[in-house]
Parts: structure tokens; sequence; C-alpha cells
């Protein structure tokens, strides 16, 4: 067996970098494109979303060559469609909550998955909570409360802001449990391209039909508006995506994992230079602080598996 040489760490840290930064244009191609088309509904949010694994689902097509070689068992594929349905309903939730609310409040809320999937794993498989990783959940609890009462002071009524952080936390349990169902896919037999080929071509067919359903025209808005969605599913998916799958493969998973937490930081700050969008101070803080804890859950995972 060929041993691969891991490249110098400039080479990893760059990589990991433009990883991030793709990531982090998700939150604000997906505005532009609310913004533009004009249409702040459900039904617009979730073509974007559509669009979004679909166009990811085609680009994966090669990975189908290789599924009848692979031989993968009943119990594989199972997993793998309920992760294809967690994540279609990540990203619907997610992409509405950016016209409900902040994306700095979006992005960070949806930024809490290693908090969840602590706490999933510990109902689901019985792991138990380290130390640091209670305390990483309390500190976070406390951020994600000035949060909701920053944004809470900046629209008189609440409801949509609220609403909008209630679908990214959602969004935030959803994605967990694409990770879990994912592990557990790849741990009965399921190769990594193969697994992913499945559950981005489930969640884009869960999704491309609610559009329609929900009255939404799939065809005639402005041009620019399928090129953001187009952004989404190269930068954002499969170059951003792809390159932190690759980190993970040189660095620590913990390292990996604390470089993730820059993504809110990265669409915040996109938000405001090209979107203008006002950074109000107590979300800033609350974010801060969530983010702290989900860095303290992350180390104490870290501890619990060395």
């Amino acid at each position: 067996m060929e041993v691969l040489q891991s490249p110098k760490p400039w080479r990893i840290g760059l990589v990991l970098i433009i990883g991030m930064l793709g990531i982090s244009t998700a939150a604000v191609f997906a505005r532009l494109a609310l913004t533009t088309a004009g249409i702040q509904d459900v039904g617009f949010s979730l073509l974007i979303a559509a669009a979004r694994l679909t166009i990811s689902a085609i680009l994966l097509l090669p990975a189908w060559y290789n599924f009848r070689a692979s031989s993968p068992s009943s119990k594989s594929i199972k997993y793998a469609l309920a992760a294809g349905l967690c994540l279609s309903l990540h990203f619907a939730a997610w992409i509405t909550s950016l016209s409900l609310t902040s994306i700095a409040a979006s992005s960070t809320l949806v930024s809490t998955t290693p908090i969840w999937i602590a706490l999933f794993s510990w109902l689901w498989f019985r792991e138990r909570l380290t130390v640091a990783s209670l305390l990483g959940i309390s500190i976070a609890f406390t951020g994600g409360l000035l949060i909701a009462s920053g944004d809470f002071e900046v629209d008189a009524v609440g409801s949509h802001a609220l609403l909008g952080n209630a679908l990214a936390l959602f969004g935030a349990w959803m994605y967990s449990l694409y990770l879990l169902l994912g592990r557990k896919a790849q741990q009965e037999g399921l190769g990594l391209g193969i697994y992913v080929a499945i559950a981005y071509g489930t969640g884009a067919l869960i999704l491309l039909p609610l559009p329609g359903i929900l009255g939404t025209a799939y065809t005639g808005h402005p041009a620019i508006v399928y090129v953001y969605m187009l952004l989404i599913a190269v930068l954002s998916q499969t170059i951003g995506h792809t390159s932190v799958n690759w980190a993970i493969r040189w660095l620590s998973p913990t390292i990996v994992t604390l470089a993730t937490l820059f993504e809110p930081i990265g669409s915040s700050f996109l938000g405001y230079v090209l979107l203008g969008e006002r950074l109000e101070m107590l979300t800033m803080i609350g974010a801060a602080i969530l983010l702290i804890g989900v860095a303290c859950v992350i180390v104490g995972e870290a501890e619990k598996s060395s």
C-alpha cells in the first residue's frame, strides 16, 4: 500500500483557510439570492436549498459508478437515506432563517453542531459528557440567550427574529443528526463517496418538489439569482466542505472543528462588507460567548476520545 506523504503545514493551513472562506460565503450568497429575487418566503428559501443539493448531487454522479462494486448493506443505505432527510431539513430551516434574522445570529446558532452532537451521542449511544462539555453547554446557553435578547431589541415585535433564530437552531439539530447518521452509515461499510452521493441525492429529491407545491416558480427569476445558487453549491459546498474534509485527514479533528468556528465570524464580516448588515453589540457579545462554549464542548469531546 502506498504511503501518502503529509503535505507541508503551510499548505494544509492554506487549504483549511480556503475551505472556511468557501463555507463562510453560503449565508451571504443565500441572502443575496433572497434580496435580489425580492422574495422572502419559505418557498423561495426551499428553492435555494434544493438548488444547492441538486447541483452538489450532480457533481457527485461519478461516485455512483462504484455503487455495485462496494456492495453496501441495506442497513447502511437506510442510514444514508435518513441522513439525506436530515440534511434537507437542515438546509431548508437554515436558509429560511436568513430571511428572518441576521446573518450573524443565524450563522452562529447553526454552528452549535458540536454541542448537539455531544448531547445526542449521550442520549443515543450513552456516551458520557465530560465536565468541559457540560461547562461549554452552559456557556453556550448563556450566549444564545444574549443573541435572542439582542434580536428582540432590534425588532419591536421580536417574532421574525426569534423565529429565524429558532429555525437556525433547528438547522443545527438536523445537521448534527446528519453527521451522526453518516457516521453510522460508514461504520456499516458504506464508502464516503457513495454515502455523500446518496445523502445529497436524497436531500435533493425531497426538496425539489416543495417550492412548486408552495407556489414558487423555478424559473423566471433574475439570472444573477441562479448565479448565486451556483456559487453556493460550488464554493460553499464543493470547495468549502471538501477542503475541510481533506484537511481533517492531516490535522487533528479537534483543530479542524475549532477552525470551523470562524465560519460565523467570516459570514458576519462578509455580511457587513457586502450587504451593510448592522452588527448589534448584544448579538455579537452573545455570539462570542456562544462560540467560547462550543469550543469548550469540542475540547471536552476530544479529551473523552483521547
